[in-house]
This record gives structure tokens, sequence and C-alpha cells, in this order.
């Protein structure tokens, strides 16, 4: 495995028509004739939250990397805890804000590859879905394209271990402010509207290479979740994981990265 290069700062972008500050990370930019895979953090995720899981994909690929904070989260703009996050929050980050980020960091004429997990992996489903023209290909890990009672179940388990245990300490360790991060996640998906959201109509417009990976003992989400993609997307890859629950890049690291290449390989020779 090589070794990866790597240079971090924040880069002011127009988005949901405000000036927001967004914390981001290139690794490998020097390989610019090499793929641009750009990781897409979980509903509680931060840059740091990954770890140098990222690097290790960049390395085993020999492929550039961009891995960002969104808007609230990581050392990116707080959310105002009084701001409703709205239903369509995963659309306005995938059709909004990901294409701002892109033309502020000068890399807008670039088609990456996405790899998303969870809330990240609707967002790279929604992106390859409303800009295909912009996008080479999408890896996506734990994603949800409906809403299940497991998931609900999860949730407000979840806010149980977060009122009882250390793990707001925890959190804060990755955010400016882990409150705001927390209860924008809790509050939007315990919203009873929010049980009707489903982005499945949109999956037909997903014309590139797409693999999809779920853990089989993903506590948040049933194999339908990716399942779904592929009746709607036919020529999905699927990776079906034993022993693995909703965080397939920590519980079955090598697995998924070997998979990764072996999918990068082929879509970008």
């Amino acid at each position: 495995m090589d070794e990866t290069t790597a240079e971090a700062g924040t880069v002011q972008i127009h988005s949901m028509g405000r000036q927001i500050e967004i914390e981001y990370q290139l690794i490998s930019p020097e390989l610019q004739q090499r793929p641009l895979l750009i990781f897409l953090h979980e509903g509680l995720g931060s840059i740091s939250m990954w770890r140098d899981w990222p690097e290790k994909v960049c390395a085993a690929a020999s492929c550039r990397g961009l891995v960002y904070s969104r808007y609230g989260y990581g050392r990116s703009t707080p959310r105002p805890m009084d701001e409703i996050r709205g239903l369509d929050y995963l659309h306005v980050q995938a059709q909004d804000a990901l294409p701002a980020l892109l033309e502020a960091l000068d890399l807008s004429d670039e088609k990456p590859i996405l790899y998303g997990h969870s809330d990240g992996g609707s967002i790279a489903l929604l992106y390859a879905a409303s800009l295909p023209d912009r996008v080479g290909a999408i890896a996506v890990a734990a994603p949800h394209i409906f809403v299940e009672d497991i998931t609900i179940e999860g949730i407000r388990k979840a806010l149980d271990i977060y009122r009882t245990t250390d793990f707001p300490s925890k959190l804060a360790r990755h955010h400016r402010d882990a409150e705001s991060v927390f209860r924008a996640w809790v509050d939007i998906w315990l919203t009873p509207e929010f049980r009707a959201w489903n982005i499945e109509d949109l999956l037909k417009n997903i014309r590139c290479p797409v693999l999809a990976i779920q853990g089989v003992d993903d506590e948040y989400g049933t194999l339908e979740q990716i399942r779904g993609i592929k009746r709607h997307v036919p020529h999905t890859e699927l990776l079906e994981i034993p022993e693995c629950g909703h965080s397939p890049h920590r519980d079955q690291s090598e697995v998924v990265i070997n998979a990764l290449c072996e999918f990068i390989n082929r879509v970008s020779p």
C-alpha cells in the first residue's frame, strides 16, 4: 500500500442561500490522472470520525480523495439549534451543497466517484440521479432509500444512549456543536412526516456504475435498502457482508477496501 499526501483546510461556499464554511481534506491531490473519490459521511459523522480510512482507500486504489464535513458537522459552520432541518435535507446536500463545494475547490469539471455511508449513501444516490452527467460512479454503504421501522427503532435506542451515557462527550470530540448535530439527526428522523420519505422514484435516473454495500446485521436497515436499489437500477452490483453492522468500513474494513479497489479499477481503468 502506497503512502498518501494530504491537504486540509476550510473553504467558503454559497449554499442554502447563505455563506458557510466547510472543513475539507484533499488526499493525494497530485495524482491528477487518477479518479477523484469523494467520501460522504453518515448522519453523525465528520472528517475526523472517518479516522484514517479514506487515506487507506486512496492508497490502496491509487486515487485522489476529498473528505469533508457537511454544514453543521465537524469544524464546518455549526447549525443553530433553532434552525429547522427540512424533510428534503439530503436532497439539498446532493443538489446544492456538494456542487457548491466542488465549484469552490475548482473541481466542477471532475466526474468523481462518490463513496457514501448511511445518510452519505443517500446523498450519493441523489447526486447521481439529479446530476447524472457529473458523476463517474457511486459506491454506497448502508444507504437509505426509504424509512423502515428498524431505522426508527435504532434511532430511538441511540437517543436513549445519548441521554444515559457519556456519548455526548465522545461526540463532542468531533464537532464544534455536537448537541446541534445530534438533535438535528434525531429530530428529523423521528418527525412523523419523515416516515413517508422515499427516494425510490428518483433512482431510475441513475446511469453510472453503482456498488451497493450493506452488512447483514445492520441495526439501522434491512437488506431491502440495497436490494431495492438494484430493482430500480438493474446494473447495480450488490455486496452483502456477513458479520457486519451499519458501518461496513469499520466492521469489515478490508472487505470494503478490496471491493472498492476492484470497483474503481473496473469503472476507471
